[in-house]
């Protein structure tokens, strides 16, 4: 039997929340990849264009699965940038950040079978929706997935995290 201070303890890393830079850092690198994305396929480069779409759209399944602490970039961000960053004034709930890596992956998979199916510039529409929303989190801190996270909390379609901070 565990004690509810062994539960506690087990609890404390995810309500301990996360850096908020670290998904910013992790969009920064995803809005440039998809900036390539754009550019192959505006130039006719559909096949590579598809395939590094792909390749994002698992990246961001991986975040949605395993979370954003455990995505490459995460772990980019929390190994090489943030021992050299000041700490963060505030942490952020990680569950909203988790959420947005859903969303990505729903557009940019939609995005590659679309272009596999073959709709015409399916892969360069995916990712410049894609590169939106992390071009406004990467530079303003403004994440589209992690406000409509909060929009469906807000219409009870979804339920809060417990490991919210």
């Amino acid at each position: 039997m565990s004690s509810s201070a062994d539960r506690a303890s087990a609890e404390a890393p995810a309500r301990q929340g996360i850096d908020p830079r670290g998904p910013r850092f992790g969009a920064g690198i995803t809005a440039v990849l998809l900036l390539v994305v754009i550019f192959l396929g505006l130039t006719g480069a559909t096949v590579a264009a598809t395939v590094l779409l792909a390749v994002l759209a698992l990246l961001f399944l991986w975040g949605a699965s395993a979370g954003i602490a455990l995505h490459p970039w995460g772990l980019i961000f929390k190994k090489f940038v943030r021992p050299r960053l000041a700490p963060p004034t505030e942490l952020e709930d990680r569950t909203p950040p988790t959420f947005a890596q859903g969303v990505g992956f729903v557009i940019t998979a939609i995005g590659v079978v679309l272009q596999l199916v073959g709709v015409p510039y399916a892969a360069t529409v995916g990712a410049a929706l894609a590169f939106v929303a992390a071009f406004l989190n990467s530079v303003f801190g403004y994440c589209l997935g992690c406000q409509f996270y909060l929009l469906l909390v807000r219409a009870r379609i979804v339920r809060r995290s417990q490991a919210s901070v």
